[in-house]
C-alpha cells in the first residue's frame, strides 16, 4: 500500500523507487503483488504514460486513509505517553527553516532528549504519507481540507533595493513611483504584479512589473538585491541586518505587501504521538519571539 501510494504521488515507478530508497524492479514487484492480492488492475502502464484505473482511483483514496490510520496506531503504541520519543520528521521553508526556526528547534531537543528530528528544508506542499512527514511549517495560505492548520503568526514584507538602484535619485515615497525601477520577483508569492497598501490610509496600489530575475528562493532574491539588480519585496526578518548596515534601503516605507501567514500543518488523525504534540506546543510558544525579533518592519 505504501509503495502504491508513493507511485501515484511520485508519478512514475523510477521516482517512487528513488523516494523509497529501493530499485525500480522492486517497486514493480510490490505493485504486481498488490494487484494480485486484490485481484484488480490498479494502474494502466505504457512506455511513456501511467494512469490510475477506476479501481485504482478508489484504492488510492482508501490506501491513503488506511496508511494514515496505521501510522496513528503505530505512533499511539510507541510514543503517545507524556515522555516524547522517536524521530519527528518536519518540513520547513528553506530560508525560514535555516535561520529563524533553529532556536525553537534547539529548545525542543533540549527539553526532550529522547527525540531526534529529521529537519527537512523545502518550499512547497508536503506529501505527508509518501514522505513520512509528521508536520510542516508553511508560509502562505493553506487550502488543503485534509490537514489540521494552526495559524502561528504572519511575516511582514517590505520593499527594498540596493542604494545603487536609485542612481543617486531620491528614494520613492509613493508606491506608484516604484514602477519605473528594475524589479526582482519571488515567484512563490508574486511574479508579474505586486499589490502594496499604505499603512496609514489603506490606499492600495497594484504594480505591474517585468522582473529581471524571477526565483523561488528567498536567499537568491536577497543576494540579487544586494548586487543592485533590482527592487524586491521580501520578508522583513531576512532584511533587518542589511537595512541596518545600509546595504539595502527600504523604498516607499509607508507601503507594504500583505503579510504572509505562517501555519503549522499536519494530517488529521485519531491519535497524535507525544513528540508531535510537544513540538506543536514549543513552536506555538516560540513564534511571537521569532517574528518579534525580525527587526525593521516587523
Amino acid at each position: 500500500m505504501q509503495t502504491f501510494v508513493t507511485i501515484v504521488e511520485a508519478g512514475s515507478l523510477s521516482t517512487a523507487a528513488a523516494q523509497l530508497g529501493t530499485t525500480q524492479p522492486t517497486i514493480s514487484r510490490r505493485l504486481q503483488a498488490l494487484e494480485r492480492l486484490l485481484g484488480l488492475a490498479l494502474l494502466q502502464r505504457s512506455t511513456h504514460t501511467m494512469k490510475l484505473t477506476a479501481d485504482g482511483e478508489r484504492c488510492f483514496e482508501r490506501a491513503k486513509e488506511l496508511l494514515a490510520n496505521w501510522l496513528a496506531f503505530e505512533a499511539d503504541l510507541r510514543g503517545v505517553g507524556d515522555e516524547p520519543e522517536g524521530t519527528l520528521r518536519v518540513l520547513a521553508p528553506h530560508a525560514f527553516g535555516q535561520q529563524q526556526l533553529i532556536a525553537p528547534l534547539a529548545d525542543y531537543l533540549r527539553r526532550y532528549p529522547r527525540v531526534s528530528v529529521d529537519w527537512l528544508l523545502r518550499d512547497g506542499t508536503p506529501n505527508f504519507i509518501a514522505e513520512g512527514i509528521d508536520c510542516a511549517i508553511q508560509v502562505g495560505e493553506v487550502s488543503d481540507p485534509a490537514v489540521v492548520a494552526i495559524r502561528l503568526s504572519e511575516v511582514p514584507r517590505i520593499v527594498v533595493a540596493a542604494p545603487s538602484v536609485l542612481g543617486g535619485a531620491a528614494p520613492p515615497a509613493h508606491a506608484s513611483e516604484l514602477a519605473g525601477l528594475p524589479w526582482l520577483a519571488l515567484r512563490t508569492f508574486y511574479r508579474n504584479e505586486i499589490a502594496l497598501t499604505h499603512a496609514g490610509s489603506g490606499e492600495r496600489c497594484l504594480l505591474g512589473i517585468q522582473p529581471r530575475i524571477s526565483t523561488d528562493s528567498l536567499y537568491a532574491l536577497r543576494s540579487a538585491a544586494l548586487l543592485g539588480l533590482g527592487v524586491c519585496v521580501a520578508s522583513a526578518w531576512l532584511l533587518s541586518e542589511d537595512l541596518a548596515q545600509r546595504r539595502l534601503v527600504q523604498l516607499a516605507p509607508q507601503w507594504q505587501a500583505s503579510a504572509l501567514p505562517i501555519h503549522l500543518v499536519y494530517p488529521h488523525a485519531r491519535f497524535y504521538p507525544a513528540r508531535l504534540r510537544r513540538f506543536v506546543e514549543v513552536i506555538r510558544q516560540a513564534m511571537p519571539d521569532v517574528i518579534g525579533a525580525a527587526g525593521p518592519g516587523g
